[in-house]
C-alpha cells in the first residue's frame, strides 16, 4: 500500500482516471491496524485514497474528490466520519453515490442500511455498487446549518452522552448506555418545550428530545426501531418529565427496542420539526455539539445515493 509520503502524488495522479475515492480515518474506534486496512483497500483500485488527520479532513476530502468528478465516495471509518462526508457532498449530491466501510465504534448508520460486520464483506457489496436513495436531514439552529443523516438529540443526551466515554464503552459494552443513562440521572432537569410537527404543536416538559432519520444511536441502541431511511419522514420520540425511576425504566426499554409502547413516551413523526424550549435546549447531531434552540428539522428525500447489500 502507499506510504505516507507518497500518498499525495498518487492521490494526483489517481484522480485523473478514479471515479472511486475513499476517505479513511486510520484513528476510528475499530480500527486495529491502519496498514491492514489500506491493504484490503487495495480491493477497491483503481481508487483515490486519502487519509484524515483532524476534524474537518473528511469534509474537505469530499469536497476536492466531486472537484475531480469522482462518481462514488467511499466513508471507511464510524459515524463521524460518515457525517463530515455527508456535508461535503450535500450539494452536490446528485452527481455521486456514496458508499459505507463501518470501521467505527458504533457504526449506527450502517445497522440501518444492513451491511454487515466484517470488511471483507462491506468490500464486496462496494464493488458491486448496488444503490438505494436515501433521506437526509437540515438543521438549522441557533449557531449553524448542518446536515445528517442518522440522529440528532437534544436534552438528556447530552449529558448521557458525556458519561459515554470510550473507555465505558468498552467495559460495558451494549449495556454502556444504560450505564451511562444511571450515572447521568443526578443531573436531571426538564425543559418546557414547544414542538411544531408539521401543521401540529404541543407544549410539555421534556428531558429529552431525539429526532432520527436511523434507527440506532450509541453503539446500537434502537432508539427509533421502526424509522426507514428512505420514508421521507422523520422519528420524533419524546422524553416527558418524570420521577427519575421511571426514567430509568425508560432507559432500560430502550435498550430492548420497547419504549415506544410506553405511555411515558411521546412518538411523532413529521417532514419537518421545530424545537423551542427554557432553558436553551443544546442540540447534537452523530455525537457533535450544533447548537441550541430555536432548532428547525427538515427532512430532504431521497437525497443521496448509497451503496446497499441489496
Amino acid at each position: 500500500m502507499l506510504r505516507p509520503q507518497q500518498k499525495r502524488a498518487a492521490k494526483i495522479r489517481a484522480s485523473k482516471s478514479a471515479s472511486r475515492c475513499v476517505i479513511f480515518n486510520p484513528r476510528a474506534g475499530s480500527v486495529a491496524g491502519a496498514v491492514d486496512i489500506e491493504a484490503q483497500l487495495q480491493k477497491l483500485e483503481p481508487a483515490v485514497v486519502y487519509v484524515t488527520r483532524k476534524a474537518g479532513d473528511a469534509r474537505r476530502f469530499a469536497r476536492q474528490a466531486i472537484r475531480r468528478n469522482c462518481r462514488c465516495i467511499i466513508t471507511a471509518g464510524g459515524d463521524g466520519t460518515l457525517n463530515e462526508v455527508v456535508n461535503g457532498v450535500a450539494g452536490h449530491a446528485e452527481r455521486i453515490c456514496v458508499g459505507v466501510l463501518p470501521l467505527g465504534t458504533g457504526n449506527d448508520f450502517a445497522r440501518s442500511l444492513n451491511l454487515p460486520s466484517s470488511i471483507e464483506a462491506n468490500i464486496d457489496i462496494l464493488l458491486r455498487r448496488k444503490t438505494r436513495p436515501v433521506d437526509l436531514v437540515r438543521v438549522c439552529s441557533s449557531r449553524r446549518s448542518r446536515y445528517f443523516i442518522n440522529v440528532s438529540a437534544g436534552g438528556f443526551s447530552e449529558v448521557v452522552d458525556k458519561k459515554l466515554t470510550r473507555e465505558v464503552k468498552k467495559t460495558w459494552g451494549p449495556l454502556a448506555y444504560l450505564r451511562s443513562a444511571a450515572a447521568a440521572l443526578p443531573n436531571l432537569h426538564g425543559y418546557r418545550a414547544e414542538i411544531a410537527f408539521d401543521r401540529s404543536r404541543m407544549r410539555l416538559d421534556v428531558y429529552n428530545i431525539v429526532v432520527a432519520n436511523g434507527r440506532y444511536v450509541a453503539g446500537g441502541l434502537p432508539i427509533a426501531p421502526d424509522a426507514d431511511v428512505s420514508d421521507g419522514l422523520l422519528d420524533v420520540v419524546l422524553i416527558p418529565t418524570h420521577p427519575a425511576a421511571k426514567v430509568a425504566l425508560v432507559a432500560a426499554e430502550i435498550l430492548l427496542g420497547k419504549h415506544l409502547t410506553d405511555s411515558a413516551v411521546v412518538f411523532r413523526r413529521a417532514k419537518k420539526i421545530t424545537v423551542r424550549s427554557r432553558p436553551r435546549m443544546w442540540f447534537n447531531v452523530d455525537g457533535e455539539l450544533v447548537g441550541t434552540v430555536p432548532a428547525v428539522f427538515e427532512v430532504v428525500p431521497h437525497a443521496l445515493n448509497f451503496i446497499v447489500a441489496k
